[in-house]
């Protein structure tokens, strides 16, 4: 059986071999859409009657807190909307060319949602899920980690 599964290894290796030598792969791949933060034309100044279209739930304002620590602005994450957390949405549209307000409109709101989403997904976001740290497996993926574990398995007892 051991031989058979270092045969097996051998023709993987084998196999892998040829796309190894490939080089670099000329088909597009799919990139994280970008956020448009430029502020679009026709769009009125974020006010509180701008924000309150959005009706925003106490939930939805941790929510956004949450959101903008993440990105860097950092604010409690109360659900209250008070001078701290109007200073990083102030700061958050300085940074993005929104006129400066600290309030949002739902076009901004939008854009908030999309970036911090984005960020997210290309691995930029806190680490820690539900107080306990994340664990990155050390091991190595693709045929290599199968040959690896295939030849760890001939000679472990």
């Amino acid at each position: 059986m051991r031989a058979l599964i270092f045969a097996l290894s051998i023709l993987v290796i084998a196999a892998a071999a040829p796309s190894a030598r490939a080089g670099l792969s000329t088909t597009p791949r799919e990139t994280a859409t970008s956020v448009d933060t430029a502020s679009p034309a026709g769009e009125t100044e974020a006010n509180q009657q701008t924000e309150d279209q959005i009706g925003l739930t106490k939930a939805k304002r941790r929510d956004v807190q949450r959101r903008l620590g993440r990105l860097g602005f950092g604010t409690k994450v109360n659900g209250k909307f008070d001078d701290s957390t109007r200073d990083a949405i102030a700061r958050w549209q300085e940074d993005h060319g929104y006129p400066k307000t600290g309030f949002l409109s739902p076009v901004q709101h939008d854009a908030l949602l999309g970036e911090s989403a984005s960020t997210t997904e290309t691995g930029k976001s806190d680490h820690r899920h539900g107080g306990s740290r994340v664990r990155h497996s050390r091991s190595v993926g693709g045929p290599l980690g199968v040959i690896g574990s295939a030849v760890g398995g001939l000679f472990r007892r």
